[in-house]
C-alpha cells in the first residue's frame, strides 16, 4: 500500500528545494547586476556622463519600464496617440533611470549584503533583502524580481517599507491631474524634469 504520508513529505521536500533554488538564483543574478553598477562608482577617473550612460543601460535592461509606465498611467495612456506614448515611455524609462542615479548620488563605497531570500510560488516573485551599510547606521533594501522568459526583472525597489512602484504611481498621478490627465502635456514637464535631474547628475 502507497504511504501517502511519506508522498507528501517528499513532495514538500521538493517544492522547498526548487523553491530555495530559484531564490539563489535570483540573488546570484541581482548581485552581478548590483555590482555592474557600482564598479562604476568606484572608478574615480570615469566621467559623470559615463556613469550615469551605464546605469541607464542596466536600468533599461533590468526594470520593464515599459510596463511600469503603462501601468502607472492607464487612462492617459490609452486615451493618447502612438507617438505621444512612444514619447512617454522613453521618458519615463529615462526617469526612472535619473531616480535610481539620484540616490547612488551619496555612495561612497559603502558595504552591502544580501541578508535573506525567498520566492513566492503563486507570484513568482523573488523577495531579496539587501542590508546597506551607510556612516548613519543600516537600511534594508527589498528588492521584488520576477522571472520572465528565462530571465530576471526587478520589479519594485522597498526601501524602508517605501515602495517605489507606489512611490512613482502617486507622483504621476498627481502630474497628470495637474495638466487634465493629457499625456502630451504630461510629456513636456517629464521632459524638464528629467533634463534638470541629468545636469545635477553630471555636474
Amino acid at each position: 500500500m502507497i504511504n501517502l504520508t511519506k508522498i507528501a513529505v517528499f513532495l514538500i521536500i521538493i517544492s522547498l528545494s526548487l523553491n530555495l533554488k530559484a531564490a539563489s538564483e535570483a540573488s546570484k543574478w541581482l548581485r552581478q547586476e548590483v555590482d555592474k553598477i557600482l564598479v562604476a562608482y568606484q572608478d574615480p577617473n570615469l566621467p559623470n556622463e559615463n556613469r550615469f550612460l551605464l546605469i541607464e543601460q542596466t536600468i533599461n535592461n533590468n526594470f520593464p519600464g515599459k510596463s511600469i509606465a503603462i501601468n502607472i498611467a492607464k487612462k492617459s495612456y490609452k486615451a493618447a496617440n502612438d507617438e505621444t506614448r512612444k514619447t512617454y515611455i522613453d521618458l519615463f524609462k529615462r526617469h526612472l533611470a535619473l531616480n535610481i542615479a539620484s540616490l547612488m548620488k551619496g555612495y561612497s563605497n559603502q558595504s552591502y549584503e544580501l541578508i535573506d531570500s525567498r520566492y513566492d510560488e503563486k507570484n513568482n516573485v523573488n523577495y531579496i533583502d539587501m542590508e546597506i551599510s551607510l556612516d548613519t547606521g543600516k537600511i534594508i533594501v527589498t528588492w521584488r524580481v520576477l522571472k520572465h522568459k528565462e530571465r530576471y526583472f526587478v520589479i519594485d525597489l522597498i526601501i524602508s517599507g517605501i515602495s517605489l512602484y507606489e512611490t512613482k504611481r502617486s507622483e504621476f498621478n498627481s502630474m497628470l491631474k495637474n495638466v487634465d490627465n493629457d499625456l502630451s502635456k504630461l510629456n513636456d514637464e517629464l521632459h524638464k524634469t528629467n533634463e534638470s535631474s541629468y545636469q545635477k547628475i553630471i555636474n
